[in-house]
């Protein structure tokens, strides 16, 4: 029974961590199609490989300290069992959250953009097979409470 519930904690960390929304240019959430955007115009001023930080929903460390607590509560009787399950909790969330953090972390890349008016702005979005060079002519599409760049 106790290796049947860590199997389905460890399941459940690696479908939920699959179920971050994609951050980069080409990729839509559902909300966001039909909604109207604004588009500027722009050339690419410069580019820089970033790293976007991974989530941390919670799911990771609830799954981890689950674990850890059945792994834990094996080690020993009685109270040994209670203190090896507390112990056990405890470092399992923190494996839990650590796991959860670095399995959602993505490559991205900075864009910072001279518009038509003169001005710059900087984006970051997530890395995908769209290759940006300076000079190249893109455009940026806000709206949704984001925006991102993407070649004309």
């Amino acid at each position: 029974m106790k290796q049947m519930l860590f199997v389905t904690a460890g399941l459940a960390v690696i479908v939920l961590s699959g179920c971050a929304p994609s951050q980069s240019g080409s990729v839509y959430s559902r909300d966001r199609v039909g909604q109207e955007q604004t588009v500027r115009g722009g050339v690419v001023d410069s580019v820089r490989a970033v790293q976007i930080e991974g989530t941390r929903s919670g799911i990771g460390l609830a799954a981890g300290a689950i674990v850890g607590g059945i792994a834990g509560s094996t080690i020993g009787h009685g109270r040994g069992s209670a203190v090896g399950a507390v112990l056990g909790s405890v470092a399992g969330g923190v494996a839990g959250q650590a796991a959860e953090q670095g399995g959602t972390r993505t490559n991205g890349v900075e864009i910072t953009v001279k518009l038509e008016n003169g001005s710059l702005v900087a984006i970051t979005q997530e890395a995908d097979a769209t290759v940006f060079i300076p000079g190249d002519r893109v455009r940026i599409i806000s709206g949704g409470g984001g925006s991102r760049v993407t070649r004309y």
